[in-house]
């Protein structure tokens, strides 16, 4: 059995939550990062004795568009796929079932999905620490619940019924660039990094507001915590969200 890893993950929560199902199964892992800029011209076939793990963060209860391009460069062969969308403890809307759709279309076959919740990459405050000892409990417990039934079914593998809608729901940007400040050296790092090309490589202090997706890859990766995004802004934001996240939600599995 060979695992491959299909993932965007520009903070690093959508990887963790990954990697923990993945170890559940053992074996050997194949990944492919959906947040470097390499992947836009990646290509990949996966056949059906492959299992594919496709992940990516909610942004605002959508598939990332940038995601959505990137897989579509990935075929399966009715290779059983497992689809998972981590959010911040607000909602992830369609996000699930608009994976499923794209997954679908490049010739995977979705027999288990997951909903998990991580730290949220902009207001921190929510899913602080997420995922937990709890979380991995639980989504080591659903790794193994998706296994069974990949290796067990002697017929054909069934697609889960998953939340969401269709049409989907109006994407929105919730306009939050991070912005270069006095810190900045120009080491470029951060414009190398960006999944949408929207920091200049000339000169990294300029970011293009437009393309810029509101990752926050460039802020996690500065080594010298030289990018920030607008604190009143945040704090707006956050404050709008504040209800939805008020309460811990839980890990869904759909199989």
């Amino acid at each position: 059995m060979k695992i491959t890893q299909i993932v965007f993950s520009p903070t690093g929560g959508t990887d963790k939550v990954v990697e923990i199902i993945t170890k559940a199964w053992g074996g050997p892992v194949n990944k492919i990062d959906l947040s470097k800029v390499e992947a836009d011209d990646s290509s990949l076939s996966l056949g059906k004795e492959d299992i594919a793990i496709i992940a990516v963060p909610s942004y605002g209860g959508r598939v990332p568009s940038l995601a959505a391009q990137r897989i579509s460069n990935i075929h399966g062969s009715q290779t059983p796929c497992v689809i998972v969308c981590v959010y911040g403890n607000r909602a992830y809307e369609d996000t699930l079932i608009e994976l499923n759709d794209i997954a679908e279309k490049s010739g995977f076959k979705v027999v288990s999905a997951i909903a998990a919740i991580a730290e949220h990459s902009i207001m921190h405050q929510y899913a602080a620490g997420r995922p937990d000892v709890k979380d991995e409990r639980e989504l080591s417990c659903f790794a193994q619940k998706i296994l069974d039934k990949i290796e067990g079914n002697t017929a054909e593998l069934r697609t889960p019924q998953i939340p969401g809608n269709r049409p989907y729901k109006k994407t929105g940007s919730i306009g939050l660039a991070p912005k270069a400040n006095g810190r900045c050296t120009s080491c470029g790092l951060c414009a190398r990094q960006c999944p949408a090309r929207a920091i200049s490589k000339e000169d990294p202090k300029i970011a293009d507001s437009k393309k810029c997706i509101s990752c926050m890859r460039c802020v996690v990766k500065c080594p010298q915590s030289a990018r920030r995004v607008n604190r009143a802004m945040v704090s707006v934001a956050a404050f709008a969200i504040k209800k939805a996240c008020s309460i811990r939600k839980e890990n869904e599995l759909y199989i």
